[in-house]
């Protein structure tokens, strides 16, 4: 689901077990590379509740709020996995990975 308003930010704060938030950049080859390869590989990460999908261009100021609230460095694309409410592993780049975030999640 697109992550437009900074109010989701509270939800996924509030949000019991794990929520992903996907950041990219949608005129960058490696982010789009990145986010279908993600999206291709996201039927084997288990136990998630929501993924959220934040365009950098549209939404640039959300995207630093998500890098405030959950305390990581803005990078794109990014992928932020936060179980209850917080951040428990950052990936970015070519680091990205579903059976990275499955290991973490699990």
């Amino acid at each position: 689901m697109p992550l437009e308003k900074v109010a989701q930010l509270d939800g996924i704060k509030d949000a019991k077990g794990v929520t992903l938030i996907f950041k990219h950049n949608t005129t960058c080859p490696i982010s789009r590379s990145m986010r279908s390869q993600f999206e291709q590989d996201a039927d084997g990460i288990p136990n998630v509740a929501s993924v959220y999908m934040l365009d950098l261009l549209t939404y640039r100021d959300l995207s630093d709020a998500v890098a405030e609230q959950f305390n990581v460095p803005h990078e794109s694309p990014q992928l932020l996995v936060i179980r209850d409410g917080q951040c428990i592993s950052s990936q970015s780049l070519y680091d990205i990975s579903a059976e990275e975030t499955a290991a973490v999640i699990a």
